[in-house]
């Protein structure tokens, strides 16, 4: 009996060890949205864009609860449910700690469903935030860049959007394989002249259903084309813009998915036809244009006409902290 008794108490023991975090702690980040594939690169290729969701996560309370405001918020959970909850939690059991309670304040401008990263924006923001609470507690140290990369790639199972989001700028990312799959990433400098112009839908789509219309078998032709095109967008992202109409042309999943979103591919055929590099945004259905010039008028009243929502947005840095 004492026997059983004393390893009960080491398992006691054991629990109690783990580090709470003090109730009363607040932290706000800041995350960008992001587009992905940039036309060639297929599930490599990301850019950060300055379109933001805010959250700000405070220690206390029991459970988790969510508010969220502005894009997307009708739809969503407000428990641990939450996406952005979901990664803080991740995050402080990566770190092996613990709170009582959190409170969570989403304050979204990234559109759901559209192609701008918004689901890695959301695993993103959690963890740096955790990642903040950690170091802010005195009880850890804040996370690598790499560790957000990796950690908020597994939500999404590919590592282009939660990279830029975390890196900013324009990034290129690989898994490496294995038993479990490793998602690294870089991040490249682009050209000070380059800016982006996004046209939003009022229509969205889903990743899941859009990657199901892809093919599981290409042309080598097609391949070695989004090859070349792909290592030429490294080029033209960062030192010869003049090359970003040739660099963002894609034979691998943009014609697949076309029929999808019948409007978005349309509106590509438009704005390329007049020389404006444009591609779908990740899985779509937002459309991206990078470019040195602002695209003419006629092209954003022809976007408009057909219920596109027209922004411009700046390249942009990675999460941060705001307070």
């Amino acid at each position: 009996m004492r026997s059983a008794s004393r390893g009960r108490g080491r398992q006691v023991a054991l629990r109690t060890a783990v580090p709470v975090l003090p109730d009363g702690v607040s932290v706000t980040v800041r995350v960008p949205a992001s587009s992905a594939n940039l036309g060639p690169g297929f599930d490599c290729l990301g850019l950060a864009l300055g379109v933001y969701d805010d959250v700000t996560v405070t220690t206390g309370g029991d459970g988790v609860q969510v508010t969220a405001t502005g894009e997307g918020s009708a739809g969503v959970p407000r428990d641990e449910t939450h996406l952005v909850a979901r990664a803080i939690l991740r995050g402080l059991a990566v770190a092996g700690v613990r709170v009582n309670g959190l409170f969570v304040a989403c304050t979204n401008s990234i559109p759901h469903s559209r192609g701008l990263g918004s689901s890695a924006a959301a695993a993103v923001s959690g963890l740096a935030a955790a990642s903040e609470l950690i170091a802010k507690s005195g009880v850890g140290h804040p996370f690598s860049d790499e560790v957000l990369v990796e950690q908020a790639s597994e939500f999404e199972g590919h590592p282009d959007n939660a990279a830029a989001s975390v890196l900013g700028g324009a990034v290129v990312t690989w898994i490496t394989p294995g038993g479990t799959p490793v998602y690294r990433s870089s991040r490249i400098e682009v050209h000070p002249d380059i800016a982006a112009t996004v046209f939003i839908p009022s229509f969205e789509s889903s990743t899941s259903e859009t990657r199901g219309l892809l093919p599981e078998m290409v042309p080598r032709s097609d391949a070695v084309f989004n090859l070349s095109r792909s290592a030429l967008s490294v080029v033209a992202l960062t030192s010869d813009p003049r090359l970003l109409l040739e660099a963002s042309d894609d034979r691998l999943h943009q014609g697949y998915r076309s029929a999808a979103m019948p409007p978005s591919a349309d509106l590509v055929g438009k704005l390329r036809g007049a020389g404006q590099a444009a591609t779908i945004s990740g899985a779509g259905p937002t459309v991206l244009v990078l470019g040195t010039d602002e695209v003419p008028a006629e092209l954003l009243s022809y976007a408009g006409d057909r219920g596109f929502t027209v922004r411009n947005a700046s390249i942009a840095d990675g999460v941060s902290r705001l307070a």
